[in-house]
């Protein structure tokens, strides 16, 4: 009996040693999948073959501050193409999400963009009369502020705040300009310049929502506060308040 019952310790024993390794290897993959995310978001996930069409100038000054945005947007996962400011909307093919840079001229910026359907993203303050996101009297429905380094967050709900919580958040590393704009009664705001709450500084359209002068949004409109140079001044937080922004104009929240 003893003989026996050995026999069966020997043959069991090469199953305890590959359930253990089993058990370790999935141990090892949980671990390498808590501590790696940000490796594996760039590879895979939701942002994954989402396309974003940068409107800039392209043979402007602020070129290479377009393309750190385009660099930053393209570590998280989304596809990104430059198109001239003189290009028309048609061109944007099967883009997910256009985005117009306030480095662009907005007298050469072609017409059309107000009724693309199409999500859109721009810190243009003087585009925004055009694509009816705003009235048109500038320094009264839009304008820019030459020093500002906080915004007052009113919206916190809203997946554009990023998860912060209501009231005074620091987005700038220091103090430069930012861009705000009145919105139409059917927008969302998020975010206004501190101290100024009838400026928003960020806000939002759904789609179908009433924009200016009784227009209908075509699809989901966003405007954010940055300047032609200032996404590098941007602080911690208000790099997560322009991520959310883009993510939610492309449908992922």
């Amino acid at each position: 009996m003893k003989h026996q019952n050995h026999r069966a310790e020997q043959s069991s024993a090469p199953k305890r040693k590959r359930r253990t390794f089993l058990t370790a290897a999935a141990g090892l993959g949980a671990l390498l999948a808590v501590t790696t995310p940000a490796a594996r978001a760039t590879t895979s996930g939701p942002r994954t073959g989402k396309k974003i069409v940068m409107v800039v100038q392209l043979n402007g000054p602020s070129l290479a501050i377009d393309q750190k945005i385009a660099a930053h947007l393209e570590a998280r996962g989304y596809n990104v193409r430059m198109l001239d400011q003189a290009q028309p909307p048609e061109v944007v093919g099967d883009a997910d999400l256009v985005v117009i840079s306030s480095t662009v001229s907005s007298k050469q910026v072609v017409g059309g963009w107000r009724y693309l359907a199409k999500p859109l993203l721009t810190w243009e303050n003087d585009l925004l009369d055009d694509f009816a996101m705003t009235g048109k009297r500038h320094d009264v429905d839009f304008g820019e502020a030459e020093k500002e380094r906080y915004l007052w967050l009113v919206n916190a709900p809203h997946p554009i705040a990023a998860g912060l919580p209501a009231g005074v958040t620091n987005v700038y590393v220091k103090q430069a300009a930012m861009s705000w704009g009145k919105p139409g009664l059917g927008a969302t705001t998020i975010a206004t310049l501190y101290g100024q709450p009838e400026k928003a500084a960020i806000f939002a359209y759904e789609k179908g929502a009433t924009m200016d002068y009784e227009s209908l949004a075509p699809a989901r409109r966003v405007m954010f506060f940055l300047n032609n140079d200032t996404f590098t001044n941007l602080s911690p937080t208000g790099n997560n308040l322009f991520d959310a922004a883009v993510d939610w104009a492309t449908g992922l929240s």
